[in-house]
């Protein structure tokens, strides 16, 4: 028994070695961790518990029988995160470049079944060099394994994937399967083909970094959430993350205790929306006054800048923050700013997430590179996501919300349980210069007709009352009492009990 616990103790230390000391120090010279110190990092001291430390390949083409290395590229096991049960697999550059084989795959497809069966948050974190080229099919076999189970896992448990290294080829699309992307900026990329691939294939000489770097993909792809600049600040900020998602569809997220009194007032917001309606504000400062305690984590900040969403939490409970801003092309919608909004609304549903959408939309963004791009489907993709989601949805007009895009953005029509408006809403087919030209096309050119013309329709039309009356505004709200109005709503919301009609699945506008 005594051989045979020394024999284990060996084993053991040389499955935490990795591909060697000299590997480890290889990858500490390009900024990055190794897997074990990224899994110390991510989880609470003590809690994680490994599995298949021993498995080793099988292949025998190409000598591969005589270069064996225990847990064969990818570290796999369940822990904790403030105390919550968490899964997951990360891979060991220092082992066959992180690269997938059959063995590798199948730990992997092990931890998600796991994830799957218990209900829990999967995490991956991908440093890895592709496919095994060694292994063939097994290896792109092994890949649609897990991307089935990517697919299986959708809306049932989140999935978030951490970029903290290369990552091409194959291993791209599992992580584009899951609910999150991050990325570390200058030491991650993610990329179908490299770029020596490129170059052969379209002549086009290209960096890594500048084919699939951090910056590429959360500022111009959005294939990425989010973009950090080293491995810690990384691992510490998915720590908190963790904390808005709840483990699973059948679960809440963690309800948080603050002294944040749901009742604060913020005078302060009351003075927020400029008297000019072409005057840019900061939909963030809404957004931030209305939570607990200012705490909100963003998703895509650097991308599609026209909108704003993140999760953020009322009375120590997770909520979807949705907001157009006027920071950016006056909030206006477009294809990049609809697809982002529709992706995160559907996340929220598929979780039992409540949504609060701030809506300031002059409409959507005219030319022909947007009609080209498909504005028509992926302005749809928005509206398809708000109509289909059944969770509590409440809705603050805070000036425009014009034409089509007051009608995809959370509107009473589109089953908005709670809609508010602020006294600076204005809520009409379009501005009252258009409208004035288009009803009195005769009195152009009498700038006095005019005039007349259009005081009289921004008095009219470009207020909130006109939809109070029809009963498409519930109230007509103060913006310092933003964040005690959301707060009744969403409690009233609490218990809502609301479902779609019976399908294999939906068909989304792609």
């Amino acid at each position: 028994m005594e051989d045979i616990i020394k024999e284990l103790e060996k084993r053991r230390e040389q499955a935490k070695l990795g591909g060697g000391q000299d590997r480890i120090n290889a990858q500490h010279s390009k900024g990055k961790l190794t897997a074990r110190e990224r899994i110390d990092l991510l989880l609470d001291e003590g809690s994680f518990e490994e599995y298949d430390m021993f498995v080793e390949h099988s292949s025998t083409d190409f000598g591969m029988e005589k270069n064996k290395i225990p847990g064969d590229g990818v570290v796999i096991g369940s822990g904790q995160i403030n105390g919550r049960l968490v899964f997951l697999y990360v891979k060991d550059f220092t082992v066959f470049g992180g690269s997938l084989s059959l063995a590798h795959s199948k730990k992997i497809n092990k931890i998600q079944d796991m994830a799957l069966k218990n209900n829990a948050p999967l995490i991956g974190v991908l440093d890895a060099g592709g496919a095994r080229i060694q292994e063939g099919i097994d290896s792109l076999g092994g890949y649609s394994e897990v991307f089935q189970r990517n697919v299986l896992a959708s809306g049932v448990i989140p999935q978030i994937s951490l970029i903290m290294g290369p990552c091409a080829g194959g291993d791209v699309y599992s992580p584009a399967l899951t609910d999150f992307i991050f990325m570390v900026r200058d030491t991650s990329y993610m990329f179908v083909t490299g770029p020596d691939v490129v170059k052969t294939v379209t002549n086009e000489e290209v960096t890594a970094d500048e084919l699939g770097g951090a910056d590429v993909h959360t500022t111009k792809s959005s294939v990425a959430d989010g973009a950090y600049n080293n491995d810690i600040d990384m691992l510490s900020d998915i720590r908190r993350f963790i904390d808005f998602l709840p483990s699973s569809n059948i679960q809440s997220a963690p309800i948080k205790e603050t002294s944040d009194k749901a009742s604060r007032s913020e005078t302060s917001l009351d003075y927020l929306i400029p008297e000019n309606s072409n005057t840019p504000y900061d939909i963030k400062e809404f957004i931030i006054k209305a939570i607990d305690e200012g705490d909100f984590f963003e998703i895509q900040p650097n991308f599609a800048k026209n909108i704003v969403v993140g999760f953020g939490r009322i009375e120590g409970y997770t909520v979807g923050f949705v907001g157009n801003q006027p920071l950016n092309l006056a909030g206006v919608l477009d294809s990049d700013a609809s697809r982002k909004a529709a992706r995160f609304v559907r996340f929220c549903d598929s979780f039992s997430i409540p949504i609060v959408t701030f809506v300031d939309v002059p409409g959507f963004l005219p030319g022909t590179d947007q009609e080209y791009g498909g504005l028509i489907k992926n302005g749809a993709k928005l509206l398809y996501a708000y109509a289909e989601a059944t969770v509590p949805k409440v809705t603050i007009i805070t000036r425009k919300a014009y034409g089509g895009a007051y009608c995809v953005m959370a509107p009473k029509h589109l089953r908005g349980d709670i809609n508010y408006a602020l006294p600076s809403a204005e809520i009409a087919v379009m501005g009252a210069k258009g409208a004035v030209e288009i009803l009195y096309r005769k009195d152009i050119g009498d700038e006095d007709k005019i005039d007349k013309h259009t005081s009289e329709y921004e008095e009219r039309f470009l207020n909130p009352f006109v939809a109070a009356e029809r009963g498409y505004i519930d109230d007509v709200i103060m913006p310092r009492n933003v964040r005690p109005r959301i707060a009744k709503a969403l409690k009233l919301l609490r218990n809502k009990k609301l479902s779609n009609p019976w399908k294999k699945h939906d068909n989304l506008p792609l």
